[in-house]
């Protein structure tokens, strides 16, 4: 009998997407059902989801969601259309809003649809092995699983996987948020889910699951230390022996540069002639000078200090004293995106500043570049690199979580250790001493068009954390 696996999360693309969350929770379920696992999919309607995505969904059902001071409809859509079993739990006074989060009564929407997420079973017949939960939006089915569902038969036998994408992002509440979701005052102490007088949702979801996993081996390590832990390391060193890293894999076929619709040329590793041709139209396209000799180094990121703006922009004079190019596409902290637009300002040859977000320029960017920084504070995982080397180009990245785990120094990328902007400009300067030396430059590029961290490999070993949860 197949495995069954629901996959709960906040965001799933391509229907709600704003991070890696929802690029995972897109891509994972379909890997696992090539994998002979019956997976599903449940994530929030949101007013926000495109028309086109609606037209093929089917209302299967609505019932009634009791909070302790309310009482809501969760409405039960299933999305025909998508590629394995999709679910959107609705309810317009919860999620008929403008965005996904940072709303004050956030404790309270994502209490709504845990609850959802788990009665909904009931009523489309379908009993998990396996609740795959992801991030804090999703930490209380963990609790009400193992301490209030256990008790109902219909729930009894289903375990838990609560995946951290992201630990800086906790979600953490008053205390009444505990008379909200009908859980006792008892849960109000230091080994359950109060952390420095607050209800912490995703220190919720690493307690009560049966096993804990992050999206690279070297973050499920550093999440355990006071520098990356957010406060929860202590948590985290508890779970140490039901805590596992997967890294994240990509669409290699939407990520092709051999049939990419939307690059400028198509190209291969053994017909590379295109990668030129792709540098010299975005050179063209964006304003700069074309030359096939300027390095140009590719920057797609949100702007936030997570990602290591700071040392960027703290080194970008230095940077663009030599003969480069800078390309930037992003949003995010209004300081940072003025910066940069004043560095597109003052070096009109050498800068392009992009402050918006456009997934086909973001394609030419990772295919017309030679280089993709991406100097991150911590990083769970990593998707930039990822794309960047399946377009063959080479990533200069800090040395922190899924980027040592996916880029190998001196062979498919450069990794420096230091954060700061001495460890930065090293790195470059020694990523433009190989791109002078053609031989060398060549074999790099080669190695990192090669690169591959398929979906195919992440499920194979998801299945075998859901296996090892199922054994205990």
């Amino acid at each position: 009998m197949a495995l069954k696996v629901l996959i709960v999360a906040s965001e799933v693309s391509p229907y709600a997407k704003s991070g890696g969350l929802g690029d995972v929770t897109g891509s994972l379920p379909q890997a696992l059902c090539k994998a002979g696992v019956d997976a599903r999919v449940v994530f929030p309607k949101y007013r926000t989801i495109k028309e086109e995505y609606l037209t093929s969904c089917q209302y299967l059902t609505g019932f009634d969601v009791t909070l302790d001071w309310r009482t809501q409809k969760a409405d039960v859509y299933k999305i025909d259309s998508a590629a394995v079993p999709t679910y959107m739990i609705g309810n317009d006074f919860y999620f008929g809003r403008g965005g996904y989060y940072g709303y004050g009564d956030d404790n309270e929407r994502f209490a709504f649809f845990c609850k959802a997420a788990i009665e909904f079973l009931d009523y489309i017949d379908f009993i998990p092995d396996i609740i795959h939960c992801n991030d804090w939006q999703t930490g209380p089915i963990c609790v009400y699983i193992k301490d209030v569902y256990r008790k109902i038969k219909y729930f009894s036998g289903i375990k838990t996987l609560f995946t951290v994408h992201n630990l800086q992002y906790q979600g953490m509440f008053t205390r009444d948020t505990l008379t909200m979701m009908e859980l006792n005052d008892g849960y109000f102490v230091g080994d359950k889910l109060e952390f420095y007088n607050m209800v912490n949702f995703m220190k919720g979801g690493l307690l009560y699951s049966d096993a804990v996993n992050t999206v690279s081996e070297t973050y499920a390590k550093e999440i355990q230390t006071e520098q990356y832990g957010y406060g929860l390391d202590g948590v985290i060193r508890c779970r140490a022996d039901k805590l596992y890293g997967v890294v994240n894999g990509i669409d290699y076929a939407a990520n092709d540069p051999a049939t990419s619709t939307k690059i400028f040329a198509n190209f291969s590793p053994y017909h590379m002639e295109g990668k030129a041709e792709n540098k010299r139209r975005l050179q063209e396209q964006l304003g700069l000078p074309v030359d096939p000799n300027i390095p140009i180094f590719g920057i797609i990121s949100r702007l936030v200090d997570q990602k290591g703006i700071n040392l960027i922009l703290q080194s970008a004079n230095e940077l663009l004293s030599k003969n480069v190019q800078l390309v930037v596409l992003g949003t995010g902290d209004y300081h940072y995106e003025n910066i940069f637009k004043d560095l597109a300002f003052r070096y009109p040859q050498k800068v392009s500043s992009n402050i918006l977000f456009n997934d086909e320029l973001a394609q030419q960017i990772y295919a017309g570049s030679d280089m993709f920084i991406m100097p991150s504070l911590f990083e769970p995982c990593g998707l930039g690199q990822l794309f960047a080397m399946s377009y063959g180009t080479v990533p200069i990245a800090r040395a922190t979580g899924g980027l040592v785990d996916t880029i190998n120094d001196n062979e498919n990328g450069f990794l420096f250790e230091d954060y700061d902007c001495g460890g930065l400009m090293w790195a470059v300067d020694k990523a433009l001493e190989v791109y002078y030396d053609k031989e060398r430059w060549w074999k790099m590029v080669m190695n990192a068009i090669h690169t591959r961290f398929s979906w195919d490999d992440s499920a194979r070993k998801y299945i075998d954390i859901y296996n090892k949860i199922m054994e205990e």
